[in-house]
């Protein structure tokens, strides 16, 4: 089951690290302005994003795999389709497994994948989706 409740998801805010997976250049944007929040509110940022090399002052990453191994991801914070959040997901639960950090996945608003969510859980990943981190953020923490 996705973490839906409130002090599920104050655990999950409770990073210090977040790989943002389609993390945008262009203010406005959600992929963007979200990031943007949590890195003001004290949260590192690494952008994943292969179309840029440095996004709000962080190296960007051409993919999470790419991320090197020393930097320690609390949370994969994913900002893409539906359709493309499976092998994010599954990219996640590679590096957890294979590094031993990747606490959490969280499927921005809209976005939704109930088996790569199951995948996520056996792999012992929290898995929240189709919510807004800064607007649970800023709900609960803010």
């Amino acid at each position: 089951m996705p973490v839906t409740d409130d002090d599920g998801l104050s655990a999950v805010l409770d990073a210090e690290t977040v790989a943002v997976v389609g993390c945008s250049t262009t203010a406005g944007k959600a992929a963007h302005d979200i990031p943007a929040y949590l890195q003001r509110n004290g949260y590192r940022i690494v952008p994943v994003n292969p179309f840029a090399d440095e996004i709000l002052g962080e190296t960007a990453y051409d993919s999470l795999a790419d991320v090197p191994d020393e930097i320690e991801i609390d949370v994969v914070d994913v900002f893409r389709p539906s359709e493309e959040a499976g092998d994010i997901v599954d990219a996640a639960i590679e590096r957890h497994e294979a590094v031993g950090d990747v606490r959490s996945v969280w499927l921005q608003l809209g976005i939704t994948d109930d088996a790569a969510g199951e995948r996520a859980e056996e792999a012992g990943l929290d898995f929240v989706q189709d919510k807004c981190m800064k607007v649970e953020h800023a709900r609960l923490a803010g």
